[in-house]
């Protein structure tokens, strides 16, 4: 059950269901044959296994989705009772309501095929100096030589007295 977004009525809104560990869409599928719509942000995203590069889609906020309730003809309590659900966020026994413009802004960030898209990385000169944060070169400095694709950088690391180029995921590194 889809409607176009922005258009709620005051009775209808929208509720964060916490969900079984990897069963987002499940819920969301019971959800909806209820008659309940539901809302599951996702994003692309890239993994690297055995020297295999692929894409796949994941939730933004894994084990939580967001479900519209119209309170004055649907019954909330049966979306805690729905398969793949754990619970629904509740304060004091009443659901909690997000505020509708964390939706509004979520949907906005998604691209033609659904998925949320983030703001574009930050974009390095050749020669920039740029520190790692993570990984075995964690906080130390280099400079920036290229890309080989949007998700892997070149940077020279001075190590052992001598410059070394190595290969690094573009969120290891950030400008020094």
């Amino acid at each position: 059950m889809t409607s176009t977004p922005g258009t709620s009525v005051a009775s209808t809104r929208w509720f964060v269901v916490q969900t079984q560990a990897r069963s987002e869409i499940t819920a969301s599928q019971h959800l909806e044959r209820q008659g309940f719509e539901t809302y599951l942000p996702r994003y692309l995203k890239r993994r690297r296994h055995a020297r295999r590069i692929d894409t796949v889609a994941m939730p933004l906020f894994p084990r939580y989705l967001f479900v519209s309730v119209d309170m004055r003809s649907q019954r909330w309590r049966s979306v805690q009772s729905t398969v793949g659900v754990s619970r629904l966020i509740t304060n004091g026994g009443e659901p909690l309501a997000m505020v509708e413009s964390v939706i509004d802004a979520l949907r906005r960030r998604e691209d033609a095929s659904g998925f949320i898209q983030f703001d574009p990385a930050p974009s390095f000169s050749v020669g920039d100096r740029i520190r790692v944060t993570s990984g075995a070169f964690a906080d130390t400095l280099g400079l920036f030589e290229g890309c080989d694709d949007r998700a892997r950088v070149a940077v020279l690391l001075n190590l052992l007295g001598r410059k070394v180029r190595v290969m690094l995921d573009l969120e290891m590194v950030v400008a020094a």
